[in-house]
């Protein structure tokens, strides 16, 4: 078999209406509803389900939605990842995320390009997660919530607010400082993750309303980098509210110093 050419293993199911790009390989027993789109090079393993409908009492199985999924991205046994509820509108998974097995994915989500989510993560309907962000095992994603870019959640979190990019978070909507590993993987100069240690103590590590020092330390300027700048920016929008600093500003020395 070329690399071009779409496997389907047997016992799995494709439904009419599905498009797989090239490449792309569906293990036994895994199920591709229809109005599905899996970019080129997807691999669906065992069991997965992909463009179920949203579980949602309201939904009317007529509505042409669906799910988009992004080129070589990959979804462990038993991922699910249902369809939207909108007509015209899909979920969407980006490129090269790597979905663990028994992680779910809800109606209307948007996950950014080279997410991963460790095994039994679950995402409530409408969570946005940015390019990159890494969600631990078994972590819980209420509906509405955004996960910036290049955030890190622990294992076992519980999500109802939002976490901005660049941030560790834990527990119970727990800050607990930036993600330095993955911001000096990426490349950032030291300059830059200077800027984002100011921005979290601008934000974080000072009292007042979250939304509005972070409007005020971007109002202020000295922030040269898109990195620095997204940071404050994201706190611009959200319906959920924000995640806080662990009690008492007990975050990582490195960033409160």
């Amino acid at each position: 078999m070329n690399d071009t050419a779409v496997s389907i293993h047997a016992s799995a199911i494709v439904e009419d209406g599905a498009r797989l790009g090239p490449g792309c390989v569906v293990h036994a027993q895994a199920i591709v509803r229809r109005h599905v789109e899996l970019g080129a090079g997807v691999i669906v393993h065992p069991g997965a389900v992909i463009g179920g409908d949203p579980q949602d009492l309201k939904f009317d199985p007529a509505t042409a939605s669906g799910v988009r999924v992004g080129a070589r991205t990959v979804l462990r046994e038993h991922v699910t990842i249902n369809r939207a509820t909108r007509p015209g509108t899909c979920t969407e998974v980006g490129a090269d995320c790597f979905l663990m097995s028994g992680s779910h994915v809800a109606h209307d989500c948007r996950v950014g390009d080279g997410v991963v989510m460790a095994n039994a993560v679950l995402l409530a309907g409408h969570v946005q997660v940015g390019d990159r962000a890494f969600l631990g095992g078994a972590a819980l994603f209420h509906q509405f919530v955004r996960i910036g870019q290049l955030a890190m959640i622990s294992g076992g979190a519980r999500m109802a607010q939002d976490v901005p990019p660049f941030a560790m978070a834990a527990e119970r909507n727990e800050i607990i400082g930036l993600n330095r590993v993955g911001i000096r993987r990426r490349g950032c100069p030291r300059e830059t993750l200077g800027e984002l240690k100011r921005a979290f103590r601008a934000v974080y590590l000072a009292p007042g309303n979250i939304r509005e020092l972070a409007a005020a330390a971007l109002a202020e300027g000295g922030y040269a980098s898109a990195e620095g700048c997204a940071f404050l920016e994201f706190f611009a929008a959200g319906r959920r509210g924000f995640a806080r600093a662990r009690r008492g500003g007990d975050v990582e020395p490195d960033v409160a110093d």
